[in-house]
C-alpha cells in the first residue's frame, strides 16, 4: 500500500531514540523527508546519517520556547515545505504522589505539556490543507500507570488538547491524531520494569496482561505512526490510536 510519503516534509521531535526516531524511520523508508530534533548534539548527529540525505538534525529542547519555530523555519528553508509534524517527548520521571517535587512537575509541564502545544500551535499556523498534526501520548491517557504519576497527569490534558485542536483545525483541512503506546520495548520501558527491582519477572507480568503477550517493537510503533500521518489517513482526525497489543479492552 502506497502511504503516499514521497517527497513529503515531517518534524519530529525527541527522534533521537526510541519511539521518535522509529517513527522517523517509517517515514523515510516511504520517501519522506524528515526534520530530527534532540537535545543532545551528538546523538541528533548520529541519527540523522542514520536516516540518509533527506534528513536534517535539530539540537532543540521541546522547553525552550523558540523550538517550534525554529524547526518549522528548518523544514521550510531546507525542503520548502512542510506537512506534518510529531511531537514526541521522553517521559517524566517517574514516581509515586509522595516522591515527586514540585521541580518535576514543573519541568515535565513546561517540556511534555506546554512545549507539546507550542509545538503543535506554530505548526498548525504554518501548515496548509492535508497538514497533519500527531502527539506521541500514552496509555495513562485512558488508564493511569503505577508509578508514573507525573505523566498520569500530563498525558490525558493533552489528549484532550488535541480533541479540541482538531475540532479547532479540521475546518482547514488539517488533522491531529494522538497516538497511545503502552508497554514498547523502548529504554525507557526496560527502565520502568527495572525500577521494581526485578525486570524479568515485571515484563513477564506486564506480557500476561497483553493479549498478544509481548511487548511492541519500536518499528510496530513506527509504522503506525507513519500511516496516520501520511494522506493514506486522509479522514482520520480528533482520534486517540492505542499501540498496546489489545492491553486496552475497553472502547
Amino acid at each position: 500500500m502506497d502511504l503516499g510519503l514521497k517527497d513529503r516534509v515531517y518534524v519530529v521531535t525527541g527522534a533521537t531514540r526510541g519511539l521518535g526516531n522509529a517513527t522517523a524511520h517509517a517515514l523515510a523508508a516511504d520517501g519522506a523527508k524528515v526534520i530530527i530534533s534532540g537535545r543532545d548534539e551528538k546523538a541528533v548527529t548520529a541519527a540523522a546519517a542514520e536516516l540518509g540525505p533527506d534528513a536534517v538534525g535539530l539540537v532543540a529542547d521541546n522547553a525552550d520556547p523558540a523550538a517550534a519555530q525554529r524547526l518549522v523555519d528548518t523544514a521550510k528553508e531546507r525542503f520548502g515545505r512542510l506537512d506534518g509534524i510529531l511531537i514526541s517527548v521522553g517521559g517524566p520521571a517517574p514516581g509515586f504522589v509522595a516522591d515527586n517535587t514540585d521541580e518535576q512537575w514543573r519541568s515535565a509541564f513546561e517540556s511534555v505539556f506546554l512545549g507539546a502545544v507550542r509545538l503543535a500551535r506554530t505548526a498548525a499556523a504554518a501548515l496548509g490543507e492535508g497538514g497533519v498534526i500527531g502527539f506521541v501520548l500514552s496509555g495513562s491517557v485512558y488508564e493511569p500507570i503505577a508509578g508514573l504519576t507525573v505523566s498520569n497527569g500530563l498525558r490525558p490534558g493533552l489528549a484532550g488538547f488535541a480533541k479540541s485542536l482538531a475540532d479547532e483545525l479540521g475546518p482547514r483541512g488539517i488533522r491531529v491524531v494522538g497516538v497511545l503506546p503502552s508497554r514498547i520495548d523502548t529504554d525507557r520501558v526496560r527502565e520502568l520494569d527495572a525500577l521494581s527491582g526485578d525486570a524479568d519477572a515485571s515484563r513477564a507480568a506486564n506480557e500476561a496482561g497483553i493479549p498478544l503477550r509481548r511487548y511492541g517493537t519500536p518499528e510496530e510503533f513506527g509504522k503506525t505512526s507513519a500511516f496516520l500521518l501520511s494522506p493514506a489517513a486522509s479522514y482520520l482526525t480528533g482520534i486517540m490510536v492505542p499501540v498496546d497489543g489489545g492491553a486496552r479492552h475497553g472502547f
